[in-house]
């Protein structure tokens, strides 16, 4: 049988030859801390946004929609009731949809999911309200009883309709200006990124 000091001794000796073999093992444990991010994290009111040109545009789009939308609910009856409802569903359509992009723009959630175009996005909600607005607004005067609510209605459409295309051409502008600067941008990532690839390969040669 084995004495005491035999066993700690053998004991001591694989501690210890286990601790140089992991040491020099390639292969390393590691433990990295994890974070818990929360996607509603760092939220703040973006007021640098709200008061540029295109946060100013956005809130007046906002409040002559729902005016416009207010308007046309106001109408009791109607007949033919086509204009009505058709201004009915743009204008409650481009408030709820440019209510939506102001508050995640306001709020900076669009940086929280930068794989979505937002200029894009933007440019297409304006582009489409803003002859989707014109159209039912000239539907509205050409099909109306000369009720108040129905002029209230036609004189904030074309207001809308005016600020909406104020606002596709900033876009426009913005988003051209945008895919100018994202291209070579994009192309000089690339070839970093080729170049640092090629330097790795020529300083690890056994890799090849």
């Amino acid at each position: 049988m084995r004495t005491t000091e035999e066993t700690e001794g053998f004991d001591g000796e694989a501690s210890n030859t286990s601790m140089i073999s992991g040491a020099s093992s390639p292969y390393q444990p590691t433990t990295e801390p994890v974070h818990s991010r929360s996607v509603l994290g760092g939220i703040r009111c973006d007021v640098e946004y709200l008061k540029s040109n295109f946060g100013v545009l956005k809130v007046v789009e906002v409040v002559l929609s729902l005016i416009g939308f207010i308007c046309i609910e106001t109408i009791m009856m109607c007949s033919p009731c086509g204009g009505v409802y058709f201004f009915e569903f743009v204008s409650c359509s481009a408030f709820v949809v440019t209510g939506v992009l102001l508050l995640i723009f306001s709020l900076n959630l669009h940086i929280k999911v930068p794989h979505v175009n937002w200029n894009l996005t933007d440019l297409v909600n304006t582009g489409a309200s803003t002859f989707f607005f014109f159209l039912s607004s000239l539907v509205l005067a050409c099909i109306n009883h000369n009720t108040g609510a129905e002029i209230a209605a036609v004189i904030f459409g074309f207001l809308v309709t005016g600020v909406y295309g104020i606002n596709t051409f900033l876009a426009v502008r913005r988003w051209r200006l945008g895919n100018g600067c994202q291209g070579p941008a994009q192309s000089s990532e690339y070839m970093r990124a080729r170049t640092a690839s090629r330097g790795e390969m020529e300083a690890r040669p056994e890799l090849a």
